[in-house]
């Protein structure tokens, strides 16, 4: 069962979304995120391991022209697991 604990969606510049991303990598690489909207707040304790996942998606609205695509990146764990990270690797370019 999967239970919600925190979400936010908002329309930001792309320097700004890659100020936001930049920060999460440094939290991400420190163990520990806090991540708060309004009066939402989460933080999570993150494992030296962790999988990642990177998913592109392409999407039409029927009846339309309109073409949406979204890049999502995704980090998983389980907690108290520290696994061995795997081999292989996506570039990034």
């Amino acid at each position: 069962m999967e239970k919600v604990l925190f979400k936010s969606e908002e329309k930001k510049q792309t320097t700004e979304v890659a100020s936001i991303l930049r920060m999460v990598a440094d939290k991400v690489e420190s163990g520990r995120i806090s991540l708060t909207h309004g009066s939402d707040e989460v933080t999570l304790s993150i494992p030296k391991t962790v999988t990642l996942e990177f998913k592109v998606e392409e999407e039409t609205k029927s009846g339309k022209d309109t073409l949406k695509k979204s890049l999502e990146i995704e980090l998983e764990w389980y907690e108290g697991e520290d696994g061995s990270p795997t081999t292989g690797e996506v570039k990034v370019g």
